[in-house]
C-alpha cells in the first residue's frame, strides 16, 4: 500500500463528469444556486470540465465572476471551448492546485464550491487547500463541500472531521449509508 507521501491527486475521465446518471441521481448542479445571488464571486475548485461551473454562472449572471480552477489541463481545455462557444464571458479559468489560488485575492469569494475536490486529493495536500479556501472566502459567507467515501476516495471519517474543525459547520451530513460526506460552512 503507498504512503500519504507516495499518492497522487487524482483526475477522472471527462466522460465521467456529463455522464446523464450523474445528473439523475447523484448531483444536480442546480441545486448550488440557491446559495448565490446575481453578481457574486464564486470559486468552483476542482471544476473539471466544468459540471457546476455553467450552472453557477448563470446564477451569478453577467456581472458576477466565476473562477473555475481544476489541476487537469484537458478539463480546463474542455471547459474553455465549452465556454467560448456558448458565449460565457464571467467564467475565469485555471489550471492549477487548490494548494495555491494566489491568482484569487484575500476574501475576495462569496461562494465555494469544492464538490468532489477534497477526496480526489492525496491526503498531504488537503490541508494546504483547505487554508487556501479560508483565505480566499469573504467572511460570513459559505462554501459547500463534498467529499465521496468510495474504494478510490482518499476521504475517512477522520481526516473529514479534521477538515470541518477548521469551518463553522452550518449544516452536514456524514450519515454512513450513503456515498458521500458534505457540508455548508463557513469561515470561523
Amino acid at each position: 500500500m503507498a504512503t500519504n507521501e507516495e499518492k497522487h491527486d487524482k483526475h477522472f475521465p471527462l466522460f465521467y463528469h456529463y455522464n446523464p446518471i450523474r445528473r439523475l441521481f447523484f448531483s444536480n448542479p442546480k441545486k448550488y444556486s440557491q446559495y448565490i445571488t446575481s453578481g457574486q464571486t464564486i470559486a468552483d475548485i476542482g471544476c473539471g470540465p466544468g459540471y457546476f461551473t455553467f450552472q453557477l454562472a448563470e446564477a451569478v449572471g453577467p456581472t458576477g465572476t466565476v473562477y473555475a480552477v481544476d489541476s487537469d489541463t484537458k478539463a480546463i481545455k474542455a471547459l474553455e471551448k465549452r465556454a467560448k462557444k456558448q458565449g460565457y464571458h464571467n467564467i475565469k479559468t485555471f489550471t492549477a492546485s487548490a494548494t495555491n489560488l494566489s491568482f484569487i485575492k484575500d476574501e475576495s469569494v462569496d461562494f465555494i464550491l469544492a464538490d468532489g475536490l477534497l477526496c480526489s486529493m492525496a491526503p498531504q495536500h488537503q490541508e494546504s487547500a483547505v487554508n487556501e479556501m479560508k483565505r480566499i472566502l469573504k467572511t460570513n459567507r459559505k462554501a459547500y463541500l463534498k467529499a465521496a467515501r468510495a474504494s478510490w476516495s482518499y476521504m475517512s471519517q477522520t481526516e473529514w472531521k479534521k477538515i470541518l474543525e477548521g469551518f463553522t459547520v452550518e449544516q452536514r451530513n456524514d450519515d454512513s449509508d450513503t456515498g458521500a460526506f458534505w457540508a455548508v460552512v463557513s469561515r470561523k
